[in-house]
């Protein structure tokens, strides 16, 4: 099953938390990113998010000048995170919950790298994990089934038995190919 670590982006653009609006937006036209990671003046404190949005709204369509506003006003701080370990789903439920498009995975207060929905569109297939969960599920109960019939040497169907493991390998092979997509 991927997680966020597998379809993250990991190089993430970092700005320092006392640059300007100007500074982010020229930062953000030469790295070709949407947003950036807002440094933590001190390790104990969280990191911040500025995005183009943030800027386009706050900024642009009130007027107000880019080159003398600082990012401290627009800094989304503490941001909302993704572990690495997450799955897909869970990330894009955080997503829908939160209303945001784009998170730092952090993972013992080290950021990793970003992840955004559109990683979550354009790096997976979108039906991987549904294939891979129904195939687990499948490969379990044909286990207890074999389990069941085989386990008792009193009961044993040795025909049954047999088909019972052929279905657990079939399950198995189709697990791998899956994978191997």
């Amino acid at each position: 099953m991927l997680k966020v670590r597998d379809i993250m982006t990991h190089e993430v653009i970092v700005i320092q938390n006392t640059a300007t609006v100007a500074q982010a937006i020229a930062l953000m036209q030469y790295h070709k990113v949407r947003s950036l990671i807002v440094e933590r003046p001190e390790r104990q404190t969280a990191y911040g998010i500025i995005t183009e949005r943030d800027i386009v709204y706050r900024i642009m369509a009130v007027g107000k000048d880019p080159h003398e506003i600082g990012i401290q006003e627009l800094v989304r701080e503490p941001c909302i995170t993704a572990h690495p370990e997450l799955t897909l789903e869970e990330v894009a439920q955080l997503f829908a919950a939160s209303g945001i498009q784009r998170a730092p995975v952090i993972d013992e207060q080290q950021l990793l790298g970003i992840v955004s929905v559109t990683d979550l569109v354009m790096k997976t297939d979108g039906k991987q994990n549904h294939q891979t969960d129904w195939l687990a599920q499948q490969i379990e109960d044909a286990l207890n089934h074999a389990r069941i019939i085989c386990g008792d040497p009193q009961t044993q169907i040795s025909q049954e038995c047999a088909v019972a493991w052929d279905v657990i390998e079939a399950y198995e092979a189709q697990t791998a190919l899956s994978r191997s997509n």
